[in-house]
């Protein structure tokens, strides 16, 4: 691998596996960055090589610790703009804050918007990012935003694994997948159905669509504390369901979520790798589906100017 003239890759530390797989696959060399942290927790931060008129490309999840993280993107992004790099762009596998895009009662922020406004009077050219909670979140920034979806490479995965046909349901975690689930149930060509329950509550979900003797997949965009998908676990072991799969684009798993995963009903939890799963939150359960020739393919689709449809479809429906 060599080093870029056109343009440069860093990675700030926050997912460094990912970062690395992307660098693979693009044939390019991570750039340096001197990221140092002091005993109050300030961070400091210096580019070592020039990167003066290239187009710069920095991979930083806003992820767990979400507010550390996202000051060591803003931090980057200014020692960038000092150094007269042609362009600043930012590659988000995991947006922070993006389930804040609404206000759902009196005198509450939008969290979304403002880290949108945060990036952008910043003079950054765009941003690359994966399966946003709402993709109302794109409509917060006024430069270009690439909305890349893991569907290419989950698809990948399951029709390696078998999982194809009318004897695989697939079931979406409450309303907001049901899209996604439509559209993955179509691509492996399997059935699909949906989980109505009430947040929060000790209701139990109710499942809408035949499960019984399945082998079911329950898609959510993302997992946190992990009680959505535990609760569907049970509600499709309840209705027969033959087998027991998890599929979400981001691990987040924060407080006791892998403890809890691994002792539900699921049988195995696919997730992919935007979100850096560290030693003490794997769980023999977990399988990492990695998404980083989705971003390289997006990069280099951006670099050479040419639209990101193709990395939006699965092989099988790309046009050459």
């Amino acid at each position: 691998m060599t080093a870029n003239p056109k343009f440069r890759l860093f990675d700030l530390g926050i997912n460094p596996e990912l970062s690395q797989k992307i660098a693979a696959q693009l044939n390019v060399e991570l750039s340096d960055v001197d990221i140092r942290t002091f005993a109050d927790h300030e961070i400091y931060e210096r580019i070592v090589d020039s990167v003066r008129g290239s187009d710069v490309y920095v991979i930083a999840p806003i992820a767990d610790p979400v507010n550390q993280n996202f000051m060591k993107l803003m931090i980057f992004i200014d020692a960038v703009k000092r150094t007269s790099a042609k362009s600043i762009n930012v590659v988000i596998p995991y947006m922070g804050y993006a389930r804040s895009d609404r206000k759902s009662s009196s005198r509450e922020p939008i969290v979304a918007r403002l880290i949108a406004n945060m990036l952008e009077s910043q003079g950054i050219k765009r941003v690359m990012t994966m399966d946003l909670h709402t993709a109302q979140v794109q409509g917060f920034f006024d430069i270009p935003v690439d909305h890349l979806i893991a569907l290419p490479a989950q698809v990948d995965f399951l029709e390696k694994e078998g999982l194809v046909g009318q004897e695989v349901v697939c079931v979406a975690s409450g309303p907001s997948t049901l899209k996604l689930v439509q559209r993955l149930a179509s691509e492996i060509g399997s059935q699909w159905a949906i989980l109505d329950y009430s947040r929060g509550s000790n209701e139990k979900a109710r499942v809408t669509g035949k499960v019984a003797g399945k082998h079911a997949i329950i898609v959510s965009d993302m997992i946190d504390t992990g009680e959505t998908m535990i609760n569907a676990a049970a509600a499709l072991k309840e209705s027969g369901a033959a087998a027991i799969e998890g599929l979400a684009t981001h691990g987040v798993f924060s407080a006791q979520a892998s403890e809890d995963l691994q002792e539900s009903d699921l049988d195995r939890l696919l997730v992919s790798d935007t979100v850096a799963i560290p030693e003490e939150k794997q769980f023999p359960k977990l399988k990492v589906i990695s998404v980083a020739h989705l971003f390289a393919e997006g990069i280099q689709q951006v670099i050479a100017q040419k639209s990101l449809a193709k990395v939006l479809q699965t092989k099988e429906n790309r046009e050459d």
